[in-house]
């Protein structure tokens, strides 16, 4: 009789036996095909992958004048497989300066996949990097004792001079993110963290270089792999020329010490940036080398800010340098008549109630004494009329866009597009958002203050700076940018074409006949001192405290080489700080120096400090 029972448990042993092998053979072909563990290990007997480093671009003033160059430095790389179970730890650490704890610490980074996610025991990974010559000379002379260990040579930035930090940016090693959202880069590698190393990084690092060498059993250097014909030679960064003066901006950052505050100074006729100071700074030269994460923590603990690009990043209330784009729209509209409106101003605007002063001057005023005295009264006016033409508009809500649509074009609201990170946009304020806070019952009076450059409105010094730039063009202006060339690669067509606001050419005419009569006898009138034939509105923003010092203006008045906007925190009127620190960055940059009367008032200007009470707003 036939055993069924016998004849199933041969088929289940042969099932048993069959799945076994089935399974060996597909962790064989995992192990030695599909993972390239095995792979390394073999590799890594016999070869040894060195990345060469291309030098990092130099960067250099808009007269050729150097200002950031690469000088040597050395990292320690080491093979983990390699070193295990082959390393006198504390002759080592003697060796490169470190305690044994640091030693421990940086051994256990390394291995962490969380901080290293490109971690492997076979290939090389960073220890220790920016080695100064000093230590990596006693480390070379001993390196022979330390199977795995390697020396990668490599180059750091050097700051010609303590200016531009804001602008010029650093250069850190990378983060997790970095390596992330570019396979490019590999944990121990370097990369632009701010200005233009950060915006230009892909143009300034080049492309890396591999050498292969290969390796006897013991580990040591027989030579070339195929006599380098697989190497790859690295490829050098670009070298970038910045439209920057660097007299200019050591001139303006002398000027600002001591001060809260921006000042930008901008070419009309290409839109590119002579000058772009914020104050409080730091000195890029501190942000290079093994120091520089002690350094930055100081500096981003610091009340006062010194990090932050207030030219690209400070939101301010424009105050009266804003009465020029009044009265571009007034004008522009037909709400004035430029050469025949005039508005009386009894020491401010008053209607219905409601006042907003304004010095004694003489009254009524047309547009051009009114921009020369800064009137609040005409302008309040100007944006009352406005709002209040329904005939023309039909609502105070399509009134409302349609001078929200003139400050856009002139440009204000959104970013400009600086070629550097960070750029705020500022604010214009539209119909809806009136409707929102007053819930649809608003007129020209509840908004009457943003006719000043006060309310609501804000604006970066960049932006106030391209409005000085944009008056002096007659009404278009370039897209402000600090990168004058890329070695081998044309300008970027953004920053070569011409944006035209909406504003008339006729408009623009009495505007800067305004600016020019406040220069020689307006609010001003120190600008005469200079024989610059210059254009000027001051600001005074109010604040909670001590109000802000503003300055707009541009020079010569026809062919205009430069505008400036000057901006100063708690610096009190527009002429106290605004005025003499702007005519002195235009007579540098128009005469290539200063009189020797500048050069005093300019010493003067560089030690008159202000008392902030309340440093970290």
């Amino acid at each position: 009789m036939k055993d069924f029972e016998l004849d199933y448990r041969h088929f289940v042993i042969g099932g048993v036996a069959i799945l076994i092998v089935v399974i060996y053979i597909i962790r064989l072909f995992f192990l030695q095909i599909m993972s390239d563990d095995y792979k390394k290990n073999a590799d890594s007997n016999a070869f040894l992958k060195q990345v060469e480093y291309p030098s990092r671009g130099v960067i250099t003033d808009r007269h050729g004048k150097l200002l950031v160059y690469n000088q040597p430095a050395y990292d320690v790389m080491v093979v983990v497989n390699e070193a295990k179970n082959h390393l006198d730890t504390l002759e080592l650490c003697k060796a490169l300066n470190i305690t044994k704890e640091e030693f421990d610490l940086r051994m256990n980074n390394l291995k962490d996949r969380s901080k290293n996610p490109g971690y492997s025991r076979f290939t090389q990974q960073m220890f220790m990097s920016q080695l100064s010559d000093k230590d990596f000379s006693v480390f070379q002379e001993k390196m022979f004792r330390f199977p795995g260990f390697y020396v990668q040579k490599r180059s750091i930035r050097q700051y010609q001079y303590p200016y531009a930090a804001h602008v010029l940016g650093d250069v850190a090693e990378v983060s997790p993110s970095d390596i992330e959202e570019d396979n490019y880069y590999i944990p121990g590698d370097y990369i632009g963290k701010l200005g233009v190393e950060r915006k230009y990084e892909k143009q300034l690092r080049g492309e890396k270089g591999m050498k292969i060498l290969l390796r006897d059993a013991h580990g040591r250097i027989q030579g070339r792999y195929q006599n380098g014909a697989l190497d790859r030679r690295p490829v050098p960064g670009k070298n970038l020329t910045l439209s920057i003066d660097a007299d200019l901006q050591a001139l303006g950052e002398r000027l600002m010490e001591g001060k809260i505050g921006s000042i930008v100074a901008i070419e009309p006729s290409t839109g590119e940036v002579l000058c772009m100071v914020s104050s409080p700074s730091y000195d890029p030269r501190s942000m290079v080398g093994r120091q520089r994460s002690k350094n930055h923590r100081i500096l981003t603990a610091s009340p006062l800010k010194p990090l932050l690009n207030r030219s690209i990043m400070g939101q301010y209330p424009p105050g009266s340098t804003f009465k020029t784009t009044q009265g571009l729209t007034f004008a522009s509209e037909g709400i004035i008549s430029p050469a025949h409106t005039a508005f009386p101003c009894s020491h401010g605007f008053n209607f219905k109630g409601l006042h907003v002063g304004c010095h004694g001057h003489a009254s009524p005023l047309s547009l051009v004494p009114a921009l020369s005295t800064s009137c609040n009264a005409y302008f309040c006016w100007g944006l009352y009329y406005m709002m209040g033409a329904k005939s023309k508009y039909g609502s105070v809500q399509n009134a409302m866009n349609r001078w929200r649509d003139y400050m856009v074009s002139m440009g204000f609201g959104y970013r400009l597009g600086i070629d550097l990170p960070g750029e705020k946009r500022g604010l214009i304020p539209n119909a809806d958002f009136y409707d929102n806070a007053y819930r649809g019952s608003w007129n020209g009076l509840t908004i009457i203050s943003i006719s000043i450059g006060q309310g609501e409105v804000n604006a970066t010094p960049l932006q106030i700076a391209n409005l000085g730039a944009t008056i002096a063009n007659r009404g278009y202006f370039y897209v402000p940018h600090v990168v004058r060339k890329v070695q081998d690669e044309p300008l970027d067509t953004l920053y070569r074409r011409r944006h035209y606001t909406m504003a008339k050419r006729q408009a623009y005419d009495y505007v800067v006949a305004g600016m020019r009569s406040s220069a020689v006898g307006g609010t001003c009138r120190e600008l005469s001192r200079y024989d610059i034939n210059a254009c000027g509105k001051t600001g005074t923003a109010q604040n909670r405290g001590h109000d802000h010092s503003v300055f707009m203006g541009f020079a010569p008045m026809d062919n205009p080489k430069i505008a400036v906007a000057v901006y100063v925190e708690n610096g009190g009127w527009g002429a106290t700080y605004g005025v003499p620190i702007g005519g002195l960055i235009m007579e540098q940059y128009i005469h290539g120096k200063l009189s020797e009367a500048s050069m005093k008032r300019a010493e003067e200007f560089q030690h008159r400090h202000i008392a902030y009470g309340n440093i970290g707003r």
